[in-house]
């Protein structure tokens, strides 16, 4: 039985406690950290790369849709919350569940099960191969439909939980993360340049050095990215320069 690595978010210690409690009789969940602010949290998140998150929403500062907003690792996430008018809220971000606290421990065994199956199933798509640049792509935005060759695209931006795909002078939404996309895309043409955004090398006109270590790319057309610190440096690391 393959373990799921989760990390709970939660501003207070004891809501904490006593869910990791709870996941004890759960062998199947193996809780790797805990937080309980969203600056750590985002921080963790994208270091450790977990299969799932239980994540509070009212919390100091940014909340837990704020936080998902920020994040380059984009997991599982089960929403743990004693409010229940943020449920419609919370499933466009496409959570897996919806736990009202205190926590039913029926409840909490059934969105257990639904993490597994939905996070197999996650693991076996990222096993399919990238597509090659001439390869075309299908993307349905209300009721126009549009038949779209991956070189023709400059950057890609991510819509709340849509992407948003540009190209020639079209700009359609497109029901896939930025995060799916990134790894079906031929990684030698497309690059994460941040948390928003990919962009096609192809289409880079100009770079030049922007502030606090990041670069800033104009592409052909004239939108301009910056590059964000992390990505700067595997971008540097990439491309040379």
């Amino acid at each position: 039985m393959t373990q799921l690595s989760a990390i709970i978010i939660d501003d207070e210690p004891l809501a904490i406690s006593e869910l990791a409690l709870m996941l004890k009789v759960h062998p199947i969940c193996n809780i790797i950290a805990t937080a309980q602010n969203s600056g750590v949290a985002v921080d963790l998140v994208n270091e450790k790369k977990p299969d799932l998150i239980f994540l509070d929403i009212n919390m100091p500062g940014k909340d837990g849709f704020e936080l998902l907003e920020e994040l380059e690792h984009i997991p599982q996430v089960i929403f743990v919350t004693a409010y229940d008018e943020f449920a419609i809220k919370a499933f466009e971000f496409n959570a897996l569940d919806y736990l009202l606290k205190p926590i039913n421990p029926h409840r909490l065994a059934e969105a257990l099960q639904r993490s597994q199956k939905a996070i197999a199933q996650a693991k076996a798509g990222n096993g399919e191969q990238q597509l090659s640049l001439d390869k075309r792509i299908f993307v349905k935005d209300g009721d126009k439909c549009f038949l779209v060759q991956l070189s023709d695209i400059y950057l890609i931006e991510s819509n709340g939980n849509y992407s948003q795909i540009f190209f020639k002078d079209q700009k359609p939404l497109m029901h896939r993360s930025l995060t799916y996309l990134e790894e079906r895309l031929p990684s030698s043409s497309f690059f994460r340049a941040n948390r928003k955004q990919i962009i096609n090398l192809n289409f880079i006109k100009d770079i030049q050095p922007y502030f606090s270590n990041t670069l800033l790319v104009t592409l052909h057309g004239g939108s301009k990215i910056e590059i964000s610190q992390r990505q700067t440096i595997k971008f540097r690391e990439f491309s040379g320069i």
